[in-house]
């Protein structure tokens, strides 16, 4: 009979995943899978040679592998247009001898969605990341090098957050909305 026990244990972890599993699926929870976007061709300003017009594009093909980029607003059946885009570094505390102690690192969006008739599917949206960190002159090269990290950590959330809301109902909605207006304009 001993030797029954340690089996049993060992199996025991399993049957609790199992049943997790189970109640999880019971439910209605799924894994996010890849949301494609509804066109297949997209416009953008943003520079496709920075750091952050790379990552945006390689974060739409790999959740919309049939989306491709295109060259001329004039191919594209929607316009991801940059209005703006900050990325700033201000101190926020400074010690009794005038050394910086915290810096604020500020990175700030501002785009809109249009299609290929110049309609606002998704108006002027600002998306900020905010960061504070703390400094130490005493280590300045390892500290510019945290700010340099920081800054690409919060370049990969804000392109996260363009690709959300590029995947969102309301976008999908008014692109369909769009192009029932187009089929309209084009049959009437």
């Amino acid at each position: 009979m001993p030797a029954r026990r340690p089996a049993a244990r060992a199996l025991l972890p399993w049957l609790i995943l199992g049943l997790c599993i189970a109640l999880m699926a019971g439910c209605g929870f799924h894994l996010k899978g890849s949301t494609p976007l509804p066109f297949d061709t997209l416009y953008t300003n943003i520079d496709g040679n920075s750091r952050f017009g790379s990552a945006l594009r390689r974060a739409v093909v790999a959740g919309s592998p049939q989306t491709r980029f295109v060259n001329s607003p004039d191919e594209a059946q929607a316009r991801l247009i940059q209005l703006e885009h900050q990325q700033r570094l201000r101190e926020v505390a400074i010690d009794a001898a005038g050394h910086v102690e915290d810096y604020e690192l500020n990175l700030e969006f501002v785009f809109q969605v249009t299609d290929d008739q110049g309609r606002i599917l998704l108006g002027p949206t600002r998306l900020r990341v905010l960061r504070e960190l703390p400094y130490d002159p005493d280590a300045a090269q390892a500290k510019d090098d945290e700010i340099s990290h920081v800054f690409e950590d919060m370049l990969q959330s804000l392109v996260g957050r363009i690709i959300h809301r590029l995947t969102a109902p309301e976008l999908r909605q008014a692109w369909e909305q769009s192009r029932q207006n187009t089929g309209k304009a084009a049959g009437g």
